[in-house]
């Protein structure tokens, strides 16, 4: 399955503020900072921190064309309670300015993509290692109150027992995740070393709207929309946990909430505890559409056989237990929402449903 990890009703817009956050948490108006906030789980986390009523500091990936990524969707009324800030999550200047005065950092920058980490494995180093080295030491230098770093379910390779809870070991099947393996064992070594206030999330596989094409699911929404009959996949039998990005970001703020006593220095996986493979996925899509498309596996679009994750099952009964947190969105309902938006045609449009890598 050369594709990036299956991740990741109404509009996911909509859905957000509906997922479970530890009960009925009280709104606070907090100045908190997301890292990679233009992105497709940071974009959707900003949101529903603004729903919330908070005040956000968002870092945003500079680029000459002075795009904020999916933030430059956003209103103007949601603009109005962002504070920008452009920049490369490997400087330590730029990062130390975000955290400042932040009651949480949410750290969500790092390159994804596992078919690109097979070409550039030295910047998936840089940027998700090195980058994460400078949000725990900012945070560490300002004293933030508390630090949610994102890892992944694929810092645990292909499942070795299931349902797979944070005890599982680690392997890095691709550079790509060897990569988080190495932010995510530096989040904990900040913590037992400095008692920096760190809480590691592992979800798994999320998808939603703005997801990269990189991943399956858009991979199979976008070449269905494209009319042809026809989709190209790699491997097809590899099964994923499949979370809803409204509840991905639900549980980033039930990290980022939950007293401190029930979550700081562990790490926490968010998962549904249900998994789907690959083929399974394109029935259920192809439903939505009305359609029986023929399957084409190609080599542009496998992983390397000792790369590829056959299975992810995870088991959230932890971050449940210790956050009142739980997923609200079924694999249909979400399935559904993501076909609808991706079949607005300015949505559409963003995306090239011939990109694999």
């Amino acid at each position: 399955m050369r594709e990036d990890e299956m991740n990741n009703g109404a509009r996911s817009e909509l859905r957000i503020g509906a997922a479970m956050v530890g009960g009925d948490a009280p709104v606070k108006p907090d100045v908190v900072a997301v890292t990679g906030a233009g992105g497709f789980i940071g974009s959707h986390l900003v949101e529903a921190l603004l729903a919330r009523g908070h005040r956000v500091k968002a870092l945003v990936h500079y680029t000459g064309r002075g795009t904020h990524g999916w933030l430059d969707t956003f209103s103007a009324d949601q603009l109005a309670a962002i504070d920008v800030h452009s920049g490369d999550i490997r400087d330590r200047g730029t990062v130390q300015r975000l955290v400042e005065d932040a009651s949480v950092v949410y750290h969500l920058a790092a390159l994804v993509g596992i078919p690109y980490s097979y070409l550039a494995p030295q910047s998936y180093v840089e940027t998700n290692v090195v980058g994460t080295l400078n949000v725990l030491e900012s945070a560490r230098t300002v004293g933030t109150p508390r630090v949610v770093v994102t890892s992944t379910s694929e810092v645990y390779g292909t499942a070795v027992t299931v349902p797979m809870t944070e005890a599982h070991r680690l392997r890095g099947q691709s550079p790509y995740s060897a990569s988080k393996i190495g932010a995510d064992k530096l989040a904990e070594s900040y913590h037992l070393s400095f008692g920096l206030p760190v809480v590691t999330l592992r979800p798994f596989n999320t998808y939603g709207p703005r997801q990269s094409t990189r991943a399956v699911i858009p991979t199979i929404i976008s070449q269905l929309a494209a009319g042809t009959g026809r989709i190209e996949l790699g491997a097809t039998k590899p099964t994923r946990d499949l979370l809803f990005v409204a509840d991905t970001a639900a549980a980033f703020i039930a990290a980022g909430t939950a007293p401190a006593e029930a979550v700081l220095g562990q790490v926490f996986q968010a998962a549904t505890g249900q998994e789907t493979s690959v083929g399974e996925l394109v029935r259920r899509i192809a439903g939505i559409f009305g359609v029986t498309p023929e399957i084409v596996v190609t080599e542009q679009r496998l992983r390397p056989s000792n790369s590829e994750v056959e299975r992810l099952l995870g088991d959230s009964t932890r971050l449940r237990r210790h956050t009142g947190w739980q997923p609200l969105s079924s694999l249909d309902d979400g399935l559904k929402t993501t076909v609808e938006w991706f079949l607005d045609p300015g949505n559409l449009s963003r995306y090239r449903a011939d990109r694999a890598v």
